[in-house]
């Protein structure tokens, strides 16, 4: 069962990613732990400098954008 971190204080963008993960998530039909990271030392331990990100078992797959559904399957499957 894969987990899936949302990297980002809380804005907007952010919580679109989480709605865009939680979708792919679903169209696969897959388990899944979804993880929100919101402090700002934590997302910066992933090496991320802009939000929001989303990365996978740890391993970031998107920064600085908001993925959409699709992009979000790949990283999944």
């Amino acid at each position: 069962m894969p987990t899936i971190q949302i990297l980002g204080t809380g804005c907007p963008k952010c919580n679109k990613l989480q709605e865009n993960a939680e979708a792919a998530a679903e169209e696969l039909g897959i388990e899944y732990e979804l993880e929100k990271v919101t402090d700002v030392n934590e997302i910066s331990e992933y090496g991320v400098m802009m939000t929001p990100a989303l990365a996978v078992d740890g391993d970031v797959k998107v920064a600085g954008k908001v993925a959409d559904p699709d992009e979000i399957k790949d990283y999944l499957s």
